[in-house]
Protein backbone atom coordinates (compact mmCIF):
# COMPACT_ATOMS: atom_id res chain seq x y z
CA UNK A 1 0.00 0.00 0.00
CA UNK A 2 1.80 3.29 -1.17
CA UNK A 3 0.80 6.53 0.69
CA UNK A 4 1.53 9.64 -0.39
CA UNK A 5 2.03 13.42 1.35
CA UNK A 6 0.63 16.25 -0.85
CA UNK A 7 0.33 19.65 1.29
CA UNK A 8 -2.00 20.50 3.89
CA UNK A 9 -4.04 17.29 4.82
CA UNK A 10 -3.83 15.86 1.15
CA UNK A 11 -3.25 12.23 1.33
CA UNK A 12 -3.11 9.46 -1.09
CA UNK A 13 -3.53 6.26 -0.87
CA UNK A 14 -3.08 3.71 -3.29
CA UNK A 15 -4.33 -0.18 -2.31
CA UNK A 16 -5.31 -3.20 -4.71
CA UNK A 17 -5.42 -0.78 -7.56
CA UNK A 18 -7.66 1.57 -5.98
CA UNK A 19 -6.67 5.15 -5.69
CA UNK A 20 -7.92 6.81 -2.15
CA UNK A 21 -7.89 10.86 -1.66
CA UNK A 22 -8.31 12.26 1.67
CA UNK A 23 -9.38 16.02 1.89
CA UNK A 24 -8.43 16.96 -1.53
CA UNK A 25 -7.79 20.90 -1.31
CA UNK A 26 -5.67 21.96 -4.45
CA UNK A 27 -7.41 24.99 -5.87
CA UNK A 28 -5.58 27.39 -3.82
CA UNK A 29 -3.33 25.31 -1.89
CA UNK A 30 0.51 26.98 -2.18
CA UNK A 31 1.96 24.09 -0.80
CA UNK A 32 0.74 21.31 -2.92
CA UNK A 33 2.76 19.52 -5.90
CA UNK A 34 -0.52 18.67 -7.50
CA UNK A 35 -2.91 20.10 -10.12
CA UNK A 36 -6.59 19.52 -9.78
CA UNK A 37 -7.23 19.06 -13.03
CA UNK A 38 -4.62 15.97 -13.44
CA UNK A 39 -5.61 13.92 -9.90
CA UNK A 40 -7.32 10.85 -10.74
CA UNK A 41 -9.07 8.98 -8.21
CA UNK A 42 -11.47 5.87 -6.97
CA UNK A 43 -12.52 7.24 -3.62
CA UNK A 44 -12.77 10.66 -1.79
CA UNK A 45 -12.41 10.38 1.97
CA UNK A 46 -13.45 14.07 3.76
CA UNK A 47 -13.04 14.40 7.19
CA UNK A 48 -15.13 17.76 7.44
CA UNK A 49 -16.93 20.12 5.25
CA UNK A 50 -14.35 23.41 5.21
CA UNK A 51 -13.07 24.87 2.02
CA UNK A 52 -9.82 24.05 3.01
CA UNK A 53 -10.47 20.39 2.93
CA UNK A 54 -13.30 19.44 0.60
CA UNK A 55 -11.46 21.47 -1.82
CA UNK A 56 -11.98 20.41 -5.35
CA UNK A 57 -14.36 17.26 -4.19
CA UNK A 58 -16.65 17.92 -6.43
CA UNK A 59 -14.37 18.54 -9.74
CA UNK A 60 -12.38 15.68 -9.35
CA UNK A 61 -15.27 13.36 -8.39
CA UNK A 62 -17.84 14.17 -11.12
CA UNK A 63 -14.66 13.69 -13.56
CA UNK A 64 -13.87 10.36 -12.46
CA UNK A 65 -16.95 9.19 -11.17
CA UNK A 66 -15.52 8.69 -7.88
CA UNK A 67 -17.26 7.73 -4.35
CA UNK A 68 -16.85 10.27 -1.95
CA UNK A 69 -17.34 9.04 1.85
CA UNK A 70 -18.37 11.55 4.60
CA UNK A 71 -20.35 12.29 7.00
CA UNK A 72 -24.09 12.58 6.74
CA UNK A 73 -24.76 16.23 6.34
CA UNK A 74 -22.15 16.42 3.91
CA UNK A 75 -22.74 13.69 1.77
CA UNK A 76 -26.48 15.04 1.65
CA UNK A 77 -24.79 18.46 0.37
CA UNK A 78 -22.53 17.02 -2.09
CA UNK A 79 -24.86 14.77 -3.20
CA UNK A 80 -27.40 17.76 -4.40
CA UNK A 81 -24.23 18.64 -6.87
CA UNK A 82 -24.05 15.42 -8.52
CA UNK A 83 -21.62 13.71 -6.57
CA UNK A 84 -21.69 10.10 -6.11
CA UNK A 85 -22.16 9.60 -2.19
CA UNK A 86 -21.73 6.99 0.47
CA UNK A 87 -22.79 8.70 4.11
CA UNK A 88 -21.62 7.82 7.29
CA UNK A 89 -21.61 9.06 11.35
CA UNK A 90 -19.09 9.21 13.85
CA UNK A 91 -18.04 6.03 15.67
CA UNK A 92 -19.46 3.68 12.71
CA UNK A 93 -17.37 1.72 10.13
CA UNK A 94 -18.20 0.27 6.96
CA UNK A 95 -16.59 -2.58 4.97
CA UNK A 96 -16.15 -1.14 1.15
CA UNK A 97 -14.29 -3.59 -1.67
CA UNK A 98 -11.39 -1.15 -1.49
CA UNK A 99 -10.95 -1.15 3.05
CA UNK A 100 -12.69 -0.45 5.94
CA UNK A 101 -13.14 2.99 6.93
CA UNK A 102 -14.15 3.87 10.25
CA UNK A 103 -15.34 7.78 11.53
CA UNK A 104 -13.67 9.14 14.89
CA UNK A 105 -14.74 12.03 16.80
CA UNK A 106 -12.77 15.11 16.20
CA UNK A 107 -12.69 18.18 18.13
CA UNK A 108 -13.47 21.40 15.28
CA UNK A 109 -16.66 22.60 13.64
CA UNK A 110 -17.74 21.43 10.32
CA UNK A 111 -19.21 23.86 7.50
CA UNK A 112 -18.95 25.43 3.61
CA UNK A 113 -19.20 29.12 3.29
CA UNK A 114 -21.29 30.75 0.67
CA UNK A 115 -19.41 34.16 -0.18
CA UNK A 116 -21.95 35.67 -2.29
CA UNK A 117 -24.88 35.32 0.17
CA UNK A 118 -23.13 35.48 3.19
CA UNK A 119 -24.33 32.27 4.03
CA UNK A 120 -23.54 29.20 6.06
CA UNK A 121 -24.15 25.52 5.77
CA UNK A 122 -23.70 22.98 8.56
CA UNK A 123 -22.34 20.18 7.49
CA UNK A 124 -22.35 17.65 10.47
CA UNK A 125 -19.78 16.89 12.92
CA UNK A 126 -15.92 17.26 12.07
CA UNK A 127 -14.73 13.78 11.93
CA UNK A 128 -11.11 11.78 11.74
CA UNK A 129 -10.90 8.77 10.02
CA UNK A 130 -9.50 5.36 10.51
CA UNK A 131 -8.22 3.12 7.21
CA UNK A 132 -7.28 -0.67 7.46
CA UNK A 133 -6.41 -2.58 3.76
CA UNK A 134 -3.84 -5.07 3.61
CA UNK A 135 -3.59 -5.51 7.17
CA UNK A 136 -2.17 -2.11 7.80
CA UNK A 137 -4.36 1.15 9.56
CA UNK A 138 -4.10 4.57 8.56
CA UNK A 139 -5.72 7.22 10.94
CA UNK A 140 -6.11 11.01 9.39
CA UNK A 141 -7.51 12.61 12.67
CA UNK A 142 -8.90 15.53 10.03
CA UNK A 143 -8.82 18.95 11.60
CA UNK A 144 -8.99 18.63 15.70
CA UNK A 145 -7.82 19.38 18.85
CA UNK A 146 -5.88 17.06 21.96
CA UNK A 147 -8.51 14.64 22.94
CA UNK A 148 -8.59 12.18 25.65
CA UNK A 149 -10.65 9.54 24.02
CA UNK A 150 -7.40 9.36 21.25
CA UNK A 151 -6.29 6.92 24.10
CA UNK A 152 -9.19 4.62 23.47
CA UNK A 153 -8.54 4.96 19.13
CA UNK A 154 -4.66 3.55 19.78
CA UNK A 155 -5.51 0.83 22.40
CA UNK A 156 -8.36 -0.36 19.95
CA UNK A 157 -7.00 0.45 16.73
CA UNK A 158 -3.20 -0.85 16.23
CA UNK A 159 -2.14 2.37 13.97
CA UNK A 160 0.42 1.87 11.57
CA UNK A 161 0.69 5.84 10.45
CA UNK A 162 -1.14 8.81 11.84
CA UNK A 163 -1.78 12.20 9.97
CA UNK A 164 -1.93 14.59 12.96
CA UNK A 165 -2.01 18.49 12.26
CA UNK A 166 0.10 20.46 13.93
CA UNK A 167 -0.69 24.33 12.76
CA UNK A 168 -2.22 25.17 16.24
CA UNK A 169 -4.51 28.26 16.37
CA UNK A 170 -7.58 25.99 14.19
CA UNK A 171 -5.92 22.80 15.48
CA UNK A 172 -3.35 21.04 17.47
CA UNK A 173 -0.11 22.31 18.22
CA UNK A 174 2.87 20.77 18.32
CA UNK A 175 3.14 19.58 21.38
CA UNK A 176 -0.33 18.43 21.86
CA UNK A 177 0.12 16.63 18.86
CA UNK A 178 3.15 14.83 20.04
CA UNK A 179 0.90 13.97 23.04
CA UNK A 180 -1.74 12.57 20.43
CA UNK A 181 1.35 10.55 19.12
CA UNK A 182 1.70 8.78 22.51
CA UNK A 183 -1.80 8.27 23.49
CA UNK A 184 -2.31 6.83 19.67
CA UNK A 185 0.26 4.56 19.69
CA UNK A 186 0.73 5.39 16.17
CA UNK A 187 4.42 3.67 14.67
CA UNK A 188 4.91 6.53 12.32
CA UNK A 189 3.26 9.89 12.21
CA UNK A 190 3.56 12.40 9.41
CA UNK A 191 2.27 15.72 10.30
CA UNK A 192 -0.36 17.72 8.32
CA UNK A 193 -2.26 20.91 8.50
CA UNK A 194 0.75 23.57 8.91
CA UNK A 195 2.29 26.82 7.03
CA UNK A 196 -0.39 26.68 3.85
CA UNK A 197 -1.20 30.46 5.47
CA UNK A 198 0.20 32.56 8.01
CA UNK A 199 -1.42 32.47 11.24
CA UNK A 200 -0.56 28.03 10.86
CA UNK A 201 3.32 28.54 10.43
CA UNK A 202 5.26 25.63 12.23
CA UNK A 203 8.52 23.70 11.74
CA UNK A 204 7.49 19.78 11.14
CA UNK A 205 11.22 19.00 12.19
CA UNK A 206 10.28 20.18 15.62
CA UNK A 207 7.69 18.40 16.26
CA UNK A 208 9.45 15.29 14.85
CA UNK A 209 11.91 15.69 17.61
CA UNK A 210 9.30 15.79 19.88
CA UNK A 211 8.83 12.48 19.21
CA UNK A 212 10.57 8.64 19.95
CA UNK A 213 12.99 8.50 17.47
CA UNK A 214 12.48 7.14 14.13
CA UNK A 215 8.57 7.97 14.55
CA UNK A 216 7.96 11.17 12.85
CA UNK A 217 8.16 11.31 9.03
CA UNK A 218 8.52 14.77 7.95
CA UNK A 219 6.82 14.65 3.94
CA UNK A 220 7.30 17.08 1.12
CA UNK A 221 4.49 17.47 -1.09
CA UNK A 222 4.80 14.65 -3.45
CA UNK A 223 7.01 12.70 -0.80
CA UNK A 224 5.51 9.52 0.75
CA UNK A 225 6.09 5.83 1.70
CA UNK A 226 5.34 2.07 1.31
CA UNK A 227 3.37 0.50 3.99
CA UNK A 228 4.10 -3.31 3.60
CA UNK A 229 1.25 -5.95 4.52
Amino acid sequence: MKVSYHGHSVVKIETHGTIILIDPFITGNSNTDLEAADVQADVILLTHGHGDHVGDTVEIAKRNDALVIASAELADVLSWQGVRTHAMSIGGAYQFEFGKVKLTQAFHSSSLVNLETKTIIYTGMPTGILFTAEGRTIYHAGDTSLFYDMKVIGELSNIDLAFLPIGDNHTMGPEDAALATEWLQAKQVVPIHFNTFPHIKQDPHYFASLLKEGVGKVLEPGEGLELIP
